[in-house]
C-alpha cells in the first residue's frame, strides 16, 4: 500500500523535474507592421559540417531560446576543414535540423554558403531544394544552379577584408544584371558595411543582417545591449513561402547592436508602431506633461531638429517615460520635429520623425 501511495508522488517529482530542465523561450519585441508580421530571422550560421564547433541541432536550441522565428544553417560548400572527421554531405546539416526545428516551431529554409576568395567573396543561397549541385568551380554556374532551384541569394560580409577587397567588380555586375544576386549582408556579426548599405539602396537589393555564428551561443535571451545580429522580415504570415516573398520584395530591416537599419518606407511605419505618445495628462501655462512609451527592444535615441522639445531624448526599450515639454501655447496641439538617430535609413542618416501633442 505504501508503494502504491508513493508512486503518484514519484511521477509528479519526475514531471516537475523535466519541466525545470526544459528550455525557456525569451521573445524579441518588435511590433508587427499593418498587414505584416515581424519575424526575427538569422540566415547565416555554421556547424561542424564546415568550420564551426557545434552539432547542427544546437543551432535550433540557441535560436528558439533567444526568440527567433526562422533560421538557416548555411555551411560552406567548398570549405570543409573538418572533413577528416565529418564527412562532406552538403545536405546533412539541414536534415539533422529539420526534426528539431519542427518540434520547436522554427521556420527552416535549406541553405548553403558558396565560398570563393574575396574578391569576389562569399554568397549564401537559401530556400534550396538540394545543396549538392552548388559544388562546382565556376561561380556564375553555382549561382545559376541555386537560382534554378528558386533560391534567394545574397552577398555575405562584403567588406570583411577591407573596402578594396570588397569592391564591386564586373563579376558582381554580371550576377546582378542576370538577376542571380538578390540581397546583401549590410551587417554580419559585429560588423557594419556602409558600402553594402549604400549599394542595397542604389540597386534595390534586399538588406540582411546575420550572425554568421561559429562558436556556441551561450546567451539565454536577447537584450538591447546583448543580442545577435538579426534580419527582421515583414511577412504576410508566418510561413516559409511568406518569408521568401518578403525577402524577394525587400521587406526587411536589420537589428544591429544599438540600431535598426532599413529603408525609410519600412522604418517609418515601424517607428510609428514602436512609439506611443499619450495625450498630455497635465498642462500648465507654459508646459505639458505626457507619457511616451517604447514597445520595442531597442533603446530609441531622438535628436531634436525643430525648435520645440528637449534637445535629446532616449526612450528605453519596452519602457515608459514622462516627458515635460515647454510650450508657449500648451492648450493647443503641437508637433515636435526629431531625428531617430538609430533608425538608420542610409549611412550616417537617421529617420526624420514627428512627435504630435494632442490638444485638450
Amino acid at each position: 500500500m505504501k508503494r502504491l501511495t508513493l508512486l503518484p508522488l514519484i511521477v509528479l517529482v519526475l514531471f516537475w523535474g523535466s519541466l525545470a530542465q526544459a528550455q525557456v523561450r525569451h521573445e524579441i519585441h518588435f511590433p508587427d507592421l499593418p498587414g505584416y508580421q515581424t519575424l526575427k530571422c538569422d540566415f547565416h550560421m555554421h556547424t561542424v559540417f564546415s568550420d564551426a564547433d557545434v552539432w547542427p541541432p544546437v543551432r535550433v536550441d540557441e535560436a528558439w531560446r533567444q526568440g527567433l522565428d526562422a533560421i538557416s544553417v548555411t555551411d560552406h560548400i567548398e570549405y570543409q576543414p573538418k572533413k577528416d572527421d565529418v564527412p562532406t554531405k552538403h545536405n546533412r546539416p539541414h536534415e539533422l535540423v529539420v526534426g528539431p526545428a519542427r518540434q520547436m516551431n522554427l521556420l527552416l529554409p535549406r541553405g548553403a554558403e558558396i565560398t570563393r576568395e574575396t574578391p569576389p567573396g562569399h554568397f549564401n543561397a537559401i530556400f534550396l531544394s538540394d545543396a549538392s549541385p552548388l559544388e562546382t568551380e565556376d561561380l556564375v554556374e553555382a549561382m545559376k544552379r541555386a537560382n534554378q532551384q528558386g533560391a534567394f541569394v545574397f552577398w555575405n560580409h562584403q567588406g570583411w577584408k577591407g573596402a578594396e577587397a570588397g569592391r564591386w567588380l564586373e563579376i558582381h555586375t554580371t550576377l546582378y544584371e542576370s538577376k542571380l544576386l538578390h540581397g546583401m549582408e549590410v551587417c554580419n556579426g559585429d560588423e557594419y558595411f556602409p558600402d553594402a548599405h549604400r549599394w542595397s539602396l542604389e540597386k534595390k537589393l534586399t538588406m540582411l543582417g546575420n550572425s554568421d555564428i561559429h562558436d556556441p551561443d551561450l546567451r539565454k535571451q536577447s537584450s538591447p545591449d546583448d543580442h545577435r545580429t538579426l534580419t527582421l522580415v515583414f511577412a504576410k504570415e508566418r510561413t516559409l513561402p511568406a518569408v521568401k516573398e518578403a525577402l524577394v520584395q525587400g521587406r526587411t530591416a536589420v537589428w544591429f547592436q544599438d540600431r535598426l537599419i532599413g529603408r525609410q518606407e519600412l522604418l517609418e511605419p515601424l517607428f510609428a508602431q514602436c512609439v506611443r505618445v499619450a495625450k498630455p495628462h497635465l498642462r500648465s501655462k507654459d508646459a505639458v506633461w505626457m507619457e511616451i512609451r517604447n514597445l520595442c527592444d531597442l533603446n530609441i535615441k531622438l535628436q531634436r531638429t525643430g525648435k520645440l522639445g528637449p534637445p535629446q531624448v532616449t526612450l528605453p526599450a519596452r519602457s515608459t517615460i514622462v516627458a515635460k515639454i515647454n510650450l508657449k501655447t500648451p492648450q493647443e496641439p503641437a508637433e515636435l520635429s526629431y531625428t531617430a538617430v538609430n533608425f538608420v535609413i542610409a549611412p550616417d542618416k537617421g529617420l526624420p520623425v514627428t512627435v504630435k501633442i494632442e490638444g485638450p
